[in-house]
């Protein structure tokens, strides 16, 4: 099972986020946008997203320096999509990761103009050119975290999202929302370390790069039902976020739309397709597996 406080590469992700992020001085000097920044992404969170971007870079051989950049970069963005989703005009959520969101902390126009500044940097940090990724590859991994932020996922997803409050879904319409909403950056997350290396190798690196797509779309979505299931048992200090917002907000969710014994069941075949997914993979894979099991069994 992952063991998030003493994995290697949990510690490895907060430093390098701690020493990207601008450092601000003092809350009534201009520099409250850079305090707000740093309030948004440190002290809190999974780390999900660069921990995928470590085991699958683990998984496939490559270098660790080559894979700080887009781990960074995913984490920036997934911290702006929280800052933003919180928002009034948006989930109106006053509680992310057991403290103030940014608009309740700072104000809602700091709170825009961060995750406007983090989106940025997140691009910033991917476009610096590495020499252990190929030109070729730095380029695709742009493209696809462009991709999965923008209207061909994650903003898709919350627009869709927005836009389903009050409606009655089927449950092949709830997982196209949450496979852009949720499941994007996870993706993305996979893709983008599947492209750190200094070339295209041969053959089995694309048909490795494919079985990791599969892998990353089951946890991707076993990653939302899990939140469905846990926003109705479990509790807000446990969450970090207030307990029953969905059904507060009058959104669809797996439990609402199917019921929560079937939930828990899509949430276990979801789990048994991510593992069978890497099985041609070896010990090289087993941190992809740690964190397919983690995503299932968490409790917040």
């Amino acid at each position: 099972m992952l063991d998030q406080k003493n994995n290697p590469y949990q510690q490895r992700i907060e430093k390098a986020l701690e020493s990207i992020l601008p450092v601000a001085t003092d809350h009534k000097s201009p520099n409250k946008l850079e305090e707000a920044m740093r309030y948004a992404v440190l002290d809190g969170g999974k780390r999900v997203r660069p921990l995928l971007v470590y085991a699958t870079g683990e998984a496939l051989g490559f270098s660790l320096g080559s894979l700080d950049k887009p781990a960074v970069a995913i984490e920036l963005m997934h911290a702006y999509s929280l800052v933003h989703d919180d928002l009034p005009c948006m989930d109106d959520d006053e509680l992310r990761r057991g403290k103030k969101t940014v608009h309740k902390a700072f104000d809602e126009a700091t709170a825009v103009l961060t995750g406007d500044a983090l989106q940025a940097l997140a691009f910033e940090v991917l476009s610096q050119q590495d020499p252990d990724i190929s030109l070729q590859n730095q380029l695709t991994m742009l493209n696809i975290l462009a991709k999965v932020s923008g209207n061909s996922g994650m903003v898709q997803g919350q627009a869709i999202d927005l836009a389903a409050v009050g409606q009655v879904l089927t449950e092949q319409q709830l997982e196209k929302m949450h496979s852009h909403k949720t499941g994007a950056l996870i993706r993305g997350s996979v893709l983008m370390a599947s492209h750190c290396s200094s070339e295209e190798r041969n053959k089995k690196l694309m048909d490795q790069r494919c079985a990791l797509k599969n892998y990353a779309e089951a946890i991707g979505l076993a990653f939302q039902v899990r939140d469905d299931i846990l926003d109705i048992q479990s509790d807000t200090e446990t969450l970090g976020k207030q307990q029953g917002a969905d059904i507060a907000a009058d959104k669809p969710t797996y439990p609402s739309i199917m019921g929560m014994d079937k939930a828990k069941e899509k949430l276990f075949l979801l789990h048994q397709q991510a593992i069978d997914s890497v099985v041609n993979f070896g010990k090289e894979a087993d941190l992809l597996r740690d964190i397919a099991a983690f995503i299932v069994k968490r409790i917040a």
